[in-house]
């Protein structure tokens, strides 16, 4: 194998791993907040994004780049979270080709009490990720990144 090729095989099993790790902690979420909320990660996502923003909103473009789906599948998604009464749609006043999706109520009191669930299910997750040795290095990785406020 050239050198080359070695690094092709080192970026291929980063992403293997890089994979399996967001699989392990993806399937765990699932299931604890779908029995314990009624929530799927997306829907979660979804309402955590949101949330996160002044006034519990955004432009549907901008919601999925957030949470990284087609417009399409975000559109199906905000539809079912907007059917059970977490989410609702609005015209935006400046603009009247944008559309807003905003957190209700309902919405906002299932995320907080999804919330600890979440977080306690991510750090459990992180933590038996970290005994298992070709997981470890990514997961102390992970430890050292910071994010900036914005």
């Amino acid at each position: 194998m050239s050198l080359a090729d070695d690094a092709v095989e080192a970026r291929a099993q980063g992403w293997r791993t890089l994979a399996a790790l967001h699989a392990r902690i993806e399937d765990a979420l699932e299931r604890a907040l779908a029995q314990q909320h009624s929530l799927s990660v997306s829907e979660y996502t979804v309402l955590d994004v949101l949330a996160r923003q002044d006034g519990f909103h955004l432009r549907m473009n901008q919601l999925s780049n957030a949470v990284v789906l087609s417009q399409s599948a975000t559109t199906r998604l905000v539809s079912r979270l907007e059917d059970r009464g977490l989410l609702q749609r609005y015209l935006c006043a400046d603009d009247r080709r944008g559309i807003y999706t905003e957190v209700t109520p309902s919405g906002q009191e299932l995320l907080a009490a999804a919330r600890p669930t979440h977080d306690t299910v991510l750090s459990d997750a992180l933590a038996a990720a970290e005994e298992l040795p070709e997981l470890a290095p990514l997961v102390a990785a992970l430890g050292k990144l910071t994010f900036a406020r914005s």
